[in-house]
């Protein structure tokens, strides 16, 4: 049973949650199906909680219209990116609403909640109850004036409505008050000793970023939740004394999971009932809490249903630099991107899994984008297979040429082996959630074909004595190489897959994980059909209109990439505009030392770096050629920018920086603490 979170149907999705959950879970719903097990994989919209109620007030319209319209838009947008949901479900349905109130009836009944008075802000004109996000006023961090009662969004901090200034209410402008209101709390503190037994005992093989998140929380001492809120927008509480008051959005919306499945098939509760069943919950870092810990427990709680076996949350993806923020408009919405470049999906799944935010917040520009595409997609993948059936045509009449045992050499018998153990590392990488790890094998096994090819140059064989029996080989090989790439991508990017099937003149059979790795994919004398390009050529003033979009739509302030030169005649550069906290906070500095270095080749000022954390070992890339001999920095310590995105400098994917300090003639000094201390220290 697969999952991924279900998004809120009050604005289109964008690349950001593709990055999150719904690529990498569509991967690995791919490749089980790849492998003939028995899955499914569900999804839909979340249609309750207060971000509907929001977008209904702003647009002046009832919450049923707000949800109708984004079910239908992100439904659309997930099927033309190729996320194959075995249902795209929705939690307005009836069979919903049921499942939803059971579960809650049979904590319930068992005794399991507390019920509790407490003061809630009130809005005395509207007469309603107002949820954080419905009260707003001035951050007491920024002194912005339109900060909501659980978060400024200009600056980041996490706030409660006691924390702003003036706080108004957003219904009527009033001055909210406190008032008494009753709920029903889940006792999360009760299930903390076999939390720590199951979780933190048992799953010690999730994510790190998962598993620390967990623990921190379960360390920190569990409290009681509520599990209901006042509001009339939402699953009623199915209590004879609960008017007005509805489920709380994150106890009815994973429950979406187990309605959805009663949807798709009358065997639902094989996949949520049994032991057998492995539950995988793909969601963003921001779900971590509901989904390991809150979930688990009220599903621990009812007793019927199984509990998950990983849940591989990812990290972040921020834009052009900057934090994605759909209040603002700074985010590339999927329904755009498929209109703006058709037939370019595929692309759009690549460069998100290759730069996914697997363990750590990454960037996606569009800059980076264009370059995937042409140099890796185009110039590699692309690329061989091409040149594959290209030579097939030119040089074995376009059919599948046999393979001459008797001649075989080392180039043979290392492409073979290659092919065989990318099997493995691939399958490895998906079956532990590494999916970047097994994209890069994939391309790396295409760049090995382009390299054989090229060392084995088979057109000038032609004429030559013996000359043929080498090129059947050749061609052979990489037409084999070409059918196991098509099983490889085809979780990853299956309209590519598709296409090379078409060409190979195969069926989607082939594409079963079991024939990966062998050597008898295409029969000796099949013809194939003329090779078509796979990937187009990205321009550059694509990409232009691209980032004057993102630009000119955005109410965001881009922060500035490229401080400004200083003059030489000035002591100091003149101080940046301010920041606050949270925003230095975002920075994980570590101390470093550096293991080896050396020249990048055609590149006057790059050094490429190993640089040792401490837990682990980075490359990156550093523009100080031009100060220093590689020889004469190997062994110094130095402070390294640990969490900035991954970036390609000629070929070579840099993992962070390392701090510089520069005078105003343009000399540069290494940063580092006085004392000699251990790598991987937080720098604070």
């Amino acid at each position: 049973m697969i999952t991924a979170a279900l998004p809120y149907a009050n604005g289109p999705i964008h690349i950001g949650h593709l990055a999150g959950c719904y690529l990498p879970a569509d991967i690995y719903a791919r490749y089980q199906r790849a492998q003939l097990r028995d899955v499914k994989f569900v999804g839909g919209s979340d249609e309750h909680g207060v971000p509907i109620t929001i977008r209904a007030l702003k647009e002046g319209v009832s919450p049923q219209v707000i949800v109708d319209k984004y079910h239908a838009l992100n439904k659309d947008s997930f099927e033309k990116m190729g996320i194959s949901f075995d249902i795209y479900s929705r939690t307005s349905n009836p069979v919903h609403h049921k499942t939803a109130s059971d579960f809650f009836k049979t904590l319930y009944d068992k005794g399991l909640f507390e019920e509790k008075e407490t003061e809630q802000y009130y809005d005395e004109k509207a007469k309603v109850f107002l949820a954080d996000r419905y009260i707003t006023g001035t951050c007491p961090v920024c002194g912005n004036p339109n900060a909501y009662g659980d978060q400024c969004e200009k600056c980041g901090s996490s706030l409660s409505p006691e924390q702003l200034i003036n706080p108004r209410s957003t219904l009527s402008d009033a001055v909210p008050v406190k008032k008494l209101t009753k709920h029903w709390y889940f006792p999360l503190q009760n299930y903390e000793p076999w939390l720590k037994e199951w979780l933190l005992e048992g799953h010690k093989e999730w994510k790190h970023n998962v598993y620390g998140q967990c623990k921190s929380w379960i360390d920190n001492g569990l409290q009681s939740r509520a599990m209901t809120r006042d509001s009339n927008w939402g699953i009623k509480v199915p209590l004879p004394d609960a008017e007005g008051k509805v489920l709380y959005v994150w106890f009815d919306a994973p429950i979406g999971y187990i309605s959805a499945t009663k949807e798709l098939t009358n065997q639902w509760a094989d996949y949520w009932c049994k032991e057998d069943t492995k539950l995988v919950h793909f969601i963003g870092k921001d779900n971590i809490v509901f989904h390991c810990i809150i979930f688990p427990s009220m599903l621990k709680a009812h007793g019927d249903f199984v509990l998950p076996d990983n849940v591989p949350a990812n990290e972040f993806l921020n834009i052009e630099g900057e934090k994605v923020s759909t209040s603002r408009n700074w985010a590339v919405w999927v329904n755009e991107f498929v209109a703006d470049f058709p037939g370019c999906e595929d692309t759009l799944r690549y460069v998100l899994c290759a730069n996914a935010p697997e363990t750590k917040d990454n960037d996606f520009t569009w800059k980076d984008f264009q370059d995937r595409n042409n140099n890796e997609l185009v110039a590699i993948f692309g690329n061989f297979v091409n040149r594959s059936l290209v030579l097939m045509h030119k040089l074995c009449g376009g059919k599948v040429p046999v393979f001459h045992n008797a001649i075989i050499d080392e180039d043979d018998k290392a492409l073979m082996d290659d092919i065989r153990s990318a099997k493995d590392k691939i399958t490895q990488s998906i079956e532990e959630y590494r999916f970047r790890e097994a994209l890069f094998e994939i391309i790396d096994l295409s760049r090995k074909g382009n390299q054989y090819l090229q060392k084995k140059e088979p057109w000038k064989k032609v004429g030559v004595e013996g000359g043929q029996q080498q090129i059947d080989n050749c061609i052979h090989l990489s037409l084999q190489l070409t059918a196991n790439l098509a099983i490889y991508i085809n979780p990853f990017l299956p309209n590519t897959a598709k296409k090379m099937l078409h060409m190979l003149k195969v069926v989607e059979r082939m594409l079963q994980w079991k024939n990966a790795g062998s050597f008898k994919l295409l029969s000796v004398g099949y013809a194939l059909r003329a090779p078509e390009l796979l990937f187009r050529k990205i321009e550059d003033d694509e990409i232009l209109v691209q980032i004057n979009k993102l630009k000119s739509n955005s109410t965001v302030t881009v922060t500035e990439q490229k401080a400004e030169s200083v003059p030489a005649n000035d002591a100091h550069a003149p101080v940046k505009e301010q920041i606050v906290y949270d925003d230095f906070a975002r920075l994980d500095l570590r101390t470093g030392k550096i293991l080896a270095a050396e020249k990048v080749e055609k590149a006057d000022k790059l050094l490429k770096l190993e640089i040792d954390l401490g837990f682990e070992k980075r490359t990156i890339v550093s523009g100080i050629a031009l100060h220093f001999k590689p020889e004469e920095i190997v062994g110094r310590q130095v402070v390294v920018a640990a969490n900035l995105a991954p970036r390609k400098m000629r070929g070579i994917e840099s993992n962070g920086m390392i701090l510089m300090a520069e005078d105003n003639q343009g000399k540069l000094y290494f940063v580092s603490t006085i004392e000699e201390i251990s790598a991987g220290m937080i720098v604070r």
